[in-house]
């Protein structure tokens, strides 16, 4: 979310995280963590099929986490000039899913929860007899639908919603394979003052780094927002000190307007470039829809709230 949803620790504090974690949950989706990971998989498909997977998706997290720290100078750097060359297939994710993003402040940090959940839908959907499957990693979601299957993944209002304030339903003839969800809310740090970007893309990757920009750009000055060097919140931060949002309080109408316009250009200019195919964009009870609006399912309440 943010520039990046999860905070990887260095080397020197990974003994300090608890032993990698997994458990069945009641409706049978299982929850895995390790330190700051925490993902909730959805698996459907034929019994010993799903049974495979699960372990499957056991193994694939296991040294993540501990490789992606080994790497984390050159996450953490801004992306400009060439292309970094990383090891680890979820830092190639991360880089490859920033990139396009580059005339902007980006890091590959970006990009980690959506590469991350990936990495371990890939390794659930090599298993043959698996028909639909979700990676969700705090928000950030990897899917894989066979073409008769579909999924309704409830779009959030901000951290603090109860219940989603619309639906977004994905079809297995859909291109879009990646959901991803940001704002200043989040669990990390964003320059703009959006509740909630819930964008829609071909791979999680790149839905978690075009949430990060959009959401950045979703922005206005108003005395009601406080802001806040992000170093000084995180001294590891990779936004180092550029201002972040920590605080925004009431609004007029025409600064939410104003800066949920900001979020619609930017939304439309990666829309265009093929890097995202619809967005939902929130703020102060405010809504905006970019492309793939066919997509959202409940539209009389969604388009109510716009």
């Amino acid at each position: 979310m943010a520039e990046s949803a999860v905070v990887i620790p260095a080397l020197t504090a990974m003994d300090d995280w608890p032993a990698p974690r997994r458990a069945l949950l009641p409706d049978g989706r299982l929850h895995l963590q390790d330190g700051p990971i925490d993902l909730v998989i959805g698996i459907e498909g034929i019994r010993p099929a799903v049974m495979e997977a699960r372990e499957a998706a056991w193994r694939a997290l296991h040294g993540v986490l501990a490789a992606l720290a080994q790497e984390l100078p050159a996450l953490r750097t801004p992306l400009f000039g060439r292309m970094p060359s990383l090891r680890h297939p979820v830092a190639q994710r991360m880089v490859e899913a920033a990139w396009p993003h580059r005339s902007r402040f980006i890091t590959p940090m970006a990009a980690v929860a959506g590469a991350v959940a990936e990495h371990v839908l890939l390794s659930i959907t090599a298993v043959p007899g698996i028909t639909l499957a979700h990676v969700n990693n705090g928000g950030d979601i990897a899917l894989h639908l066979s073409p008769c299957s579909s999924l309704r993944v409830g779009l959030m209002e901000g951290p603090q919603a109860m219940a989603p304030g619309g639906l977004a339903l994905i079809r297995g003839g859909d291109a879009v394979r990646g959901i991803a969800t940001s704002g200043w809310q989040g669990r990390s740090f964003s320059r703009g003052i959006a509740d909630a970007v819930t964008v829609l893309a071909i791979r999680a990757p790149e839905a978690d780094a075009a949430a990060s920009i959009i959401a950045n750009a979703v922005d206005a000055d108003h005395p009601s927002v406080e802001r806040c060097p992000a170093n000084l919140l995180d001294p590891d931060s990779d936004m180092r000190d550029l201002p972040v949002t920590v605080a925004v309080g009431d609004l007029p109408p025409e600064v939410v307007e104003a800066a949920l316009d900001h979020g619609t250009q930017c939304a439309e200019g990666l829309l265009a470039r093929g890097l995202i195919f619809g967005a939902c964009l929130r703020l102060k009870g405010r809504l905006r829809l970019i492309g793939a609006a066919g997509a959202l399912a409940s539209m009389d309440h969604v388009v109510q709230q716009g």
